[in-house]
């Protein structure tokens, strides 16, 4: 790790956002570990609208509903 990387990590704990430099570091490899997670279901959502693409009925169905879900709502 790096001076400065070190250096940023122990201002994150000295702010009092972590309580110890693990929990920071353990933090961070979470958030990457949920991005990845996410990272790949959206490459699995894609792949899926690839190998069946929507019909224009869906299309129409689903923006008519999302039309329909604004209107409804209380401004």
């Amino acid at each position: 790790m790096s001076d400065e990387l070190a250096h940023a990590l122990d201002e994150l704990v000295a702010s009092g956002r972590f309580a110890t430099r693990a929990e920071a570091v353990r933090a961070a490899i979470e958030g990457l570990l949920d991005a990845e997670r996410r990272r790949e279901i959206g490459l699995r959502i894609v792949e899926g609208y690839a190998a069946i693409p929507q019909t224009d009925a869906e299309v129409a169905a689903a923006t008519q509903a999302a039309i329909a879900s604004i209107e409804e709502e209380r401004w």
